[in-house]
């Protein structure tokens, strides 16, 4: 315990904790403030008027845990996951989970005694460190200023000595005072920045699930291209052979066995096409808005599209909303008896929301049978990548489909 004692002034985790609160007192200082607005707005929402302040202050909380989560890890080795964002289809609906959301809250207390307790541990490190070691060396320099310096004012060098000591017992005994404190802040971090349990259970099948996804799509990929590149390729030549084998017979029955065979190689390179084609749209190659308007213009009920994408999604995601388009408007030439679609596909901070959108006579439904086609596909499909399908379809029209698919983190 001694041998503690004497070191700890000395000692690695003394200064990473002190170079933690002096770092970690930037970002408190806003964050302070962000809280202090939360809590003003908490008692203007009484009468509805702070609310739209209120969601702000506690959407912008969870970010900021962020800003202490880099120097933690960083100088402490501390690290904790981020809370799941949070998703919404209306920006109404995000505004109740933002203020239903417990993470926001939590945070908002982590904000609000932040400050206070990281000032007072940089004050105590700071102040001891400079104080202890000018007084502790204060006998070798009293001869400077023999006649005192502020409130150090001894009348003799041997006076010296006992504030020396004093010198010495505080910068012992500050390590154990800062530890203290930021012990307490890591106490506060697990309770209010951490996710609890379930959340971080439910983050970690999310993230389970985008990466089944993303091998899937890969061996997808991969099995598209050996379709195309081999057993296609072999088709073809199968299909030339069998040509010049036809053009050398005379004999007409081998001649129309011949033929016979040339048929059936051409309906398995057209059955072979359609299977590539279902697996990865070879239109995708050019980017999922080229995809898009080249489905609208082949379409046979004219469409209105509109693209507004500013990245390039996944391959899972691109594939969902081209299939998804390409079904819906199937589903439009054959079933609404419209003439006109409207189509759109937009992207925002949340995700992806693609809108169709037809004048015709309405009375489509999900049926719920889990065949996994028509609307009921697209459902599950978007369901598989964590999204929803929306629809309105009164008898008579119009038809609307909404479907939105989150964005992978």
């Amino acid at each position: 315990m001694i041998g503690r004692l004497l070191r700890a002034p000395v000692a690695g985790r003394t200064w990473r904790e002190l170079a933690y609160v002096v770092v970690s007192l930037l970002p408190a200082v806003p964050a302070f403030a962000l809280a202090l607005v939360g809590l003003l707005a908490s008692a203007l929402s009484l009468v509805m008027v702070g609310l739209p302040i209120l969601v702000g202050v506690l959407a912008a909380t969870r970010p900021a845990g962020r800003a202490f989560r880099g120097p933690a890890r960083v100088i402490l080795g501390w690290d904790w996951p981020v809370a799941p964002s949070i998703r919404a289809r209306t920006p109404v609906g995000w505004g109740r989970a933002v203020l239903r959301d417990g993470a926001g809250w939590r945070a908002l207390v982590y904000c609000f005694v932040k400050l206070p307790l990281t000032a007072l541990a940089a004050y105590v490190g700071v102040f001891s460190v400079v104080a202890g070691l000018a007084l502790l060396t204060y006998p070798a320099w009293w001869f400077v200023t023999p006649t005192g310096f502020g409130q150090l004012d001894t009348a003799s060098w041997a006076g010296t000595w006992l504030l020396a000591l004093q010198a010495a017992g505080v910068l012992l005994a500050w390590p154990w005072f800062l530890r203290l404190l930021v012990g307490l802040d890591r106490v506060l971090v697990r309770a209010l920045l951490e996710p609890t349990a379930d959340q971080a259970r439910v983050a970690q099948l999310q993230a389970s699930r985008a990466m089944l996804t993303a091998d899937a799509t890969t061996v997808l990929r991969g099995l598209e291209r050996d379709l195309h590149d081999g057993t296609q390729a072999r088709l073809v030549s199968l299909g030339v052979i069998l040509g010049r084998i036809s053009r050398r017979v005379d004999d007409p029955a081998v001649r129309a066995l011949v033929t016979d065979a040339q048929g059936t190689v051409a309906e398995a390179l057209a059955e072979l096409r359609d299977i590539v084609r279902g697996i990865h749209p070879p239109a995708l190659d050019d980017g999922l808005p080229t995809a898009i308007v080249t489905l609208a213009a082949r379409s046979a009920v004219p469409v209105d599209a509109t693209v507004e994408l500013t990245g390039r999604p996944t391959d899972a995601t691109a594939s969902a909303l081209y299939f998804s388009v390409a079904e819906l408007l199937t589903n439009v030439t054959r079933h609404a008896d419209a003439t006109r679609v409207r189509l759109r596909l937009t992207e925002d901070d949340h995700g992806f929301r693609l809108e169709v959108t037809d004048n015709g006579r309405g009375g489509a439904e999900v049926d719920g049978t889990g065949t996994g086609t028509g609307l009921t596909g697209l459902a599950r499909r978007a369901a598989a990548l964590d999204g929803t399908l929306d629809l309105s379809s009164p008898p008579g029209g119009p038809t609307a489909v909404t479907i939105t698919l989150p964005r992978e983190r």
